[in-house]
């Protein structure tokens, strides 16, 4: 499924108390979706039912988090993330997201959960530039894997430097 939606730049927030829930097959494709997630994706059920998480990714979300995600998810264990969302009319949310693998009474991972909260303000004015360097990285290469790469090599290199794992880090905002 593709789409071609613009960002307005136009912010939409989530209330203090509401809570964005979605599930996901292991491909990432959505099998559940709660009623705020709906209103703030701005998508009708059916097509979000089936669809790629990543359709409300937004542009100005660097690559490389969602692959420290993925990889973080394979060891199943849980993330926790700020995350910019692009909503089906172009408008965008950010959230604070917590990630868990879905297993089953084996240990096998059979998908995915996410809750997702309004963040403060504050961490999220502290992550714009660091995602938009990354973002800058990841557009400074050709190839998008190459890119990806980079900026994850760089997101690495700020975590070592503050001498910290990622959560740590996103806590820490």
């Amino acid at each position: 499924m593709t789409h071609a939606v613009r960002p307005t730049g136009v912010e939409n927030l989530l209330g203090e108390e509401e809570l964005i829930v979605s599930k996901t097959d292991l491909k990432g494709r959505i099998t559940y979706a709660n009623d705020v997630f709906i209103r703030m994706a701005k998508y009708p059920w059916k097509q979000l039912m089936g669809a790629p998480h990543s359709l409300i990714r937004h542009p100005d979300m660097p690559r490389c988090v969602f692959k420290l995600l993925w990889d973080t998810l394979q060891t199943k264990q849980e993330i926790f993330a700020y995350v910019l969302n692009l909503a089906g009319d172009g408008s965008h949310y950010w959230v604070f997201a917590h990630v868990t693998p879905t297993l089953d009474d084996r240990g096998n991972i059979t998908g995915y959960h996410s809750n997702r909260r309004k963040p403060d303000p504050s961490p999220v004015e502290r992550i714009k530039p660091i995602y938009k360097a990354l973002c800058a990285e990841e557009a400074r290469h050709a190839n998008a894997k190459d890119g990806m790469r980079a900026s994850f090599e760089m997101m690495v290199g700020l975590l070592k430097q503050n001498g910290v794992g990622y959560d740590e880090f996103v806590l820490s905002l």
